[in-house]
């Protein structure tokens, strides 16, 4: 399971421009939500894998969420059913989901309904990813709720660093060459420094976790 594959995903531009257009928040804002609230997400996820009650109905929730078109998510988010949203965040979080929330709102500033949508607005993406990523793992015996179960067991913190410093940090075009200065040159420092935020923000929230 590459979760920085998904995290990724989570805190891309097009991830965050479809939840801006969604929620009315700036990225910046949702970034701050999603660095609170993502272990809580993940570890719910893995709790709703690994419990005999819960784990067959959550298997086929991801295989049907895999087939969901994600290779557009400004466009995807923009048919996200919220209500369906809030139901999706509610199974992951369980009697958690209003600590969470408040958590995450307080983090980010951000009004606890407004948080609240974001979240919402996450869940279906986040069971579109991670059943995607089942999927890609192909593994027949453990099955999806094996591989999404063993997330926080085997965190791959060198790939989980490297990927969403690759995702929130890149400075070049689809082509490989980098784009073109305007302006004052940010210092490269700055960059670095607001990423090893975020990143180090998900990696303490899901080490404590485990």
């Amino acid at each position: 399971m590459d979760l920085s594959k998904i995290a990724g995903s989570l805190l891309s531009n097009d991830s965050l421009k479809g939840l801006s257009n969604l929620t009315g928040a700036d990225n910046k804002d949702i970034t701050n939500v999603l660095t609170s609230a993502l272990p809580s997400l993940l570890s719910g996820a893995t709790e709703q894998a690994k419990d005999k009650k819960t784990s067959e109905g959550f298997a086929a929730a991801l295989a049907q969420h895999a087939k969901d078109d994600t290779s557009d998510l400004t466009s995807f988010l923009g048919n996200v059913d919220l209500a369906d949203g809030a139901k999706i965040i509610g199974h992951l979080l369980g009697s958690g989901k209003e600590e969470t929330v408040k958590k995450a709102a307080k983090a980010s500033g951000v009004s606890e309904k407004k948080t609240g949508d974001i979240l919402s607005a996450v869940g279906p993406m986040l069971l579109s990813l991670l059943g995607q990523q089942a999927e890609e793992d192909d593994d027949k015996e453990t099955g999806a709720s094996g591989l999404v179960g063993a997330l926080l067991d085997n965190v791959d913190v060198g790939s989980l660093l490297s990927g969403l410093i690759s995702t929130d940090t890149s400075s070049t075009s689809t082509s490989g060459k980098k784009k073109p200065a305007s302006g004052k040159k940010k210092p490269a420092s700055s960059k670095k420094s607001d990423a090893s935020g975020i990143i180090g923000g998900i990696l303490s929230g899901l080490l404590k976790k485990k």
